[in-house]
């Protein structure tokens, strides 16, 4: 299976010859974005990173998500902003939250929407992948 990177529109970056089981990123930070793909891509990974939560809406890709990676601040729509609009939508891929400003209020909001897991800037990258592959047990379209 052959992997493509390509720049595409909205801020979106892709890797990925079977969206299905992608990992959707939404980071606003380039150099930790780059940093997440290419950590998903040596843990056997195919994603696509969106600087921006109306990026990945106006994109569509919520939808074919095995599992979502989203920052927590993000400019115009938060992380959790993005979730609650995609959990009342119907959507219901499983969510992982990063964050460089951590706070128990941030936990709290991360944990009663329904996070899987919850990590601060600069995480372990084994243990965002295991999340991930927690997560993916968890989603039917795996």
């Amino acid at each position: 299976m052959r992997e493509m990177k390509a720049e595409r529109e909205a801020g979106a970056t892709a890797l990925m010859p079977d969206q299905q089981q992608s990992i959707v990123v939404v980071e606003d930070d380039a150099g930790m974005r780059k940093a997440i793909e290419r950590l998903l891509r040596a843990g056997g990974f195919q994603c696509v990173s969106f600087a921006s939560a109306e990026a990945l809406l106006q994109a569509d890709a919520a939808d074919t998500a095995a599992c979502l990676v989203l920052d927590v601040h993000l400019p115009g729509l938060s992380g959790f902003q993005l979730q609650r609009q995609l959990m009342a939508s119907g959507r219901k891929s499983p969510v992982i939250f990063i964050t460089a400003h951590d706070d128990a209020a941030a936990r709290d909001e991360a944990q009663r929407i329904g996070s899987l897991a919850y990590f601060r800037k600069p995480f372990d990258g084994k243990a965002l992948l295991e999340a991930i592959r927690q997560a993916r047990n968890l989603d039917p379209k795996h």
